[in-house]
This record gives structure tokens, C-alpha cells and sequence, in this order.
């Protein structure tokens, strides 16, 4: 968008300006914003500088002729503008210190994540050899979730740094796992359910390990013994999970029935509607979303708020409307890892939800006058801005893409946001 530099003799109310000046260097929130006010023209005459940038398109106004000269500013009028110049600094430290702390529990989600990972894959690496030991260790790792997950009454959901392209199982099961236990929690299940949902989501698709990689990772279309092959890792992942005395049995429908549909379509035994188990119908809802977001071909992949879209729009006859229901809300209309477009034709992704103000995401912000990373993280309750759009990730600018670095893995992990 063109911008015209003009002295700041020519501000009035109703422009859309971007100073000329890094962020740390002026008390406004933003470094370009609407003139709302005289205050606010006055505030950026004593800045010091002499021009701003005007942005015609997004102003309401146009900007006072040429020769227009500044009014001097009284003593009296000088310390009112310090006053409000010293509150609009502490609102900004305000908000870089809720951003340091948000950051800090983004580095202890990611840490929490991490270990999880590592947990899960040395889970799966022990559960042919030594089965009882990997249920115990899975037991483990799903009490602290469970635990986490419990502790508060408001838990955020956030978008996680995806590391390796090669453990495509590791990071499916975790992410089914933990939104599997989020839909358990919003739709009121206690914490010995939500715990026997997580062990059988993450195990769901173990029985995947005897299964061919080149099955697994082909994107032409499998041929009708391969897809016969990749319908038996249900009975694969249940006939590994049977190895252990120690797996529950409440979750053992949930290996088997994860791909099983209302209508009747699903697979092994084609089951419908109560004939499938609770438990496996709320896994079988996570299980698509995240299929939708990380086909094996991945120029297939939807982003999270179109995979949403298009299960709720698509797939009542399928998947139980209810838990479809519950995951739009529990994920908000745009998930993390969306990337959006807002009211002020910004543009950001979506970084974290929290569950009780799914209208308002936290949304990094592409500002090229900040570093990547340093990029402002916008809370929009604290904004008059919204949401207008979502945007695929390949239709960015290259250098938006660059630094939003949209994720082509999707992965979540949750935090209690006290």
C-alpha cells in the first residue's frame, strides 16, 4: 500500500499514519494507528520528528494543506501532554511485560511438548519388545497431562514449533492425544475419562508401525491391496495394545473403532451410529481434523479454520454432531496456526487460543519494522481490531510467509493460563 511522507504540521483527525520511528522509540502502542484525536496529533509533534508516513487508503480524512503551521504549545498544555505521554508508557511497559510472560509460558509449553514427545517416542519404541513397561510409561505421561490439563478451570491452547518431518506418527498421536483430551474436558467427561481417551488416542495408530513406510508415505493414490493393507493398522494397533495386561479396556475400543462412521462407511466393521463406542466417536472427530491438516500429500493440506469448516459443514452424517460442534467452540473459529487477516488489514497468525475467549485469539503480528523475533503478539480482547479473514499460507507475500512462518505441521499442546 503507497504511503506519502508528510510534515507533521499537516496531521488531523481521521489519519492513518505510520511514524518514522522503531517501536521502543514513542509511547503508542503500534507504530502506525488512526489519529483519533488533537492529543494524539500533539503527542507525535513532540516527538521530536518532522514527518510521518500517511496511508490514503485507510484514512478517513485528508491532510491539512501545506503551509498549515502548528499552534504553540503552552507551558500549561507541556505538562498535561507529559502526563499523558508518561501514561501511554507505562500502558505500553504494561504490555511488553504481558508479552514477556506470555512468551515465558509459550518456552514452558514448548518444554512441557518436548518432553511428551520424547516420552512418546521411547514409548513406541518399547511397545513391541517390552510392552508392560511401555503402558506404564504411556500411564505416566498421560497422568501429568491429565493433571495439567485439570488444574484450571481456564486452559490456552497453543501452536507448537514443529521439529522433525520424519516422526509424522509421533507428532499425529500427540496431537490427537491432547485435542482429544480437550474435547473430553469441554464436554465435561472427569479426569479417569479423560485419561483412558488419552492412552487410547495415543496409541490409536501404533498398529501403523507394521505397516510399510512406502504405504504410509505415498501420495499417488494406493491401489486396492494397499488400501485393504492400510485398513489393518486398527487391528494392528489393538492386537499390540493386547500385548500389555496392563492397557485399559475401556480404551481398547478406541484402537479399533477410530475410523468407523456413523452412516455405516467407516472401517473394519463398517459400525454405525451407538454401535460405535463414545469414546472412539470423540477420537475418530480429533483423528479427521488433524488428517485433514497433514495429508500425506501436502499440497492437500487444509489450514485449521477450512479443516473446521469443512468437517462441520461435511460431515455430520459421519462424525457426531455434538463432539463436531464442541470442537469449534473449543478451538474458536480460528485455531492456532491460522493465518489471518485483520480488521486493520494487518496480517498474523494465530498463536494461541484461550478457552474462555475463543472471539479473541493472541495473533502474531507481520510488522516489517520489527525483528521476527520480536514481532508483537496482539491479544485482540485488548484491541479495538478483529478478525475479518483467513488466508491459505501460499497465498502470502514470500516475504510475509518468511516471517510468519506459517507451520506445515500443526501441532498443539496446552498450558493452564493463569
Amino acid at each position: 500500500m503507497a504511503s506519502i511522507k508528510i510534515s507533521v504540521e499537516r496531521l488531523t483527525e481521521g489519519l492513518y499514519i505510520k511514524l518514522p520511528l522503531q517501536w521502543a522509540d514513542h509511547p503508542f502502542l503500534r507504530n502506525h494507528f488512526k489519529i483519533k484525536d488533537q492529543q494524539q496529533i500533539r503527542l507525535i509533534q513532540k516527538l521530536g520528528i518532522q514527518f510521518v508516513y500517511l496511508l490514503p487508503e485507510k484514512s478517513d480524512n485528508n491532510p491539512l494543506a501545506p503551509e498549515t503551521t502548528a499552534d504553540k504549545i503552552s507551558e500549561q498544555e507541556e505538562k498535561f501532554l507529559d502526563k499523558q505521554a508518561e501514561k501511554l508508557w507505562q500502558e505500553k511497559q504494561g504490555r511488553i511485560e504481558r508479552l514477556r510472560n506470555y512468551k515465558r509460558k509459550i518456552q514452558r509449553c514448548e518444554k512441557n511438548f518436548d518432553r511428551s514427545m520424547s516420552q512418546l517416542r521411547s514409548i513406541m519404541g518399547k511397545i513391541k519388545s517390552r510392552p508392560l513397561n511401555a503402558i506404564t510409561e504411556a500411564d505416566f505421561l498421560v497422568e501429568s497431562m491429565v493433571d495439567t490439563l485439570m488444574e484450571s478451570d481456564n486452559v490456552a491452547l497453543h501452536l507448537m514449533n514443529d521439529k522433525k518431518d520424519s516422526e509424522d506418527i509421533y507428532f499425529h498421536s500427540l496431537n490427537v492425544a491432547v485435542l482429544s483430551m480437550l474435547l473430553g474436558k469441554s464436554h465435561g467427561m472427569s479426569a479417569a475419562e479423560i485419561k483412558v481417551i488419552a492412552l487410547g488416542a495415543l496409541f490409536h495408530d501404533m498398529g501403523k508401525l507394521k505397516i510399510p513406510t512406502a504405504i504410509l508415505r505415498k501420495t499417488t493414490p494406493l491401489s486396492a491391496p494397499e488400501i485393504n493393507y492400510l485398513k489393518l493398522h486398527p487391528k494392528y494397533s489393538f492386537d499390540l495394545a493386547s500385548l500389555a495386561d496392563n492397557f485399559p479396556k475401556a480404551a481398547m475400543p478406541i484402537l479399533l473403532q477410530h475410523h468407523e462412521m456413523l452412516d455405516g462407511s467407516g472401517y473394519p466393521k463398517q459400525l454405525k451410529a451407538d454401535d460405535i463406542d463414545l469414546y472412539a466417536q470423540l477420537v475418530s472427530v480429533i483423528n479427521a481434523y488433524d488428517n485433514l491438516c497433514h495429508p500425506t500429500d501436502k499440497s492437500q493440506a487444509r489450514i485449521p479454520y477450512s479443516a473446521l469448516s469443512y468437517l462441520f459443514k461435511n460431515k455430520k452424517a459421519q462424525y457426531n454432531g455434538d463432539f463436531l460442534a464442541l470442537l469449534v467452540r473449543m478451538m474458536g473459529v480460528y485455531p492456532p496456526g491460522s493465518v489471518v487477516q485483520l480488521s486493520n488489514q494487518q496480517l498474523g497468525l494465530v498463536v494461541s487460543v484461550n478457552s474462555d475467549r475463543l472471539l479473541y485469539p493472541n495473533v502474531l503480528i507481520y510488522d516489517p519494522s520489527v525483528p521476527p523475533n520480536e514481532a508483537p503478539i496482539l491479544d485482540l480482547e485488548e484491541s479495538e481490531l478483529k478478525i475479518e479473514r483467513a488466508i491459505p499460507p501460499n497465498k502470502l507475500p514470500e516475504k510475509v510467509h518468511i516471517y510468519l512462518n506459517p507451520r506445515v505441521r500443526i501441532s498443539y499442546y496446552f498450558d493452564p493460563n493463569d
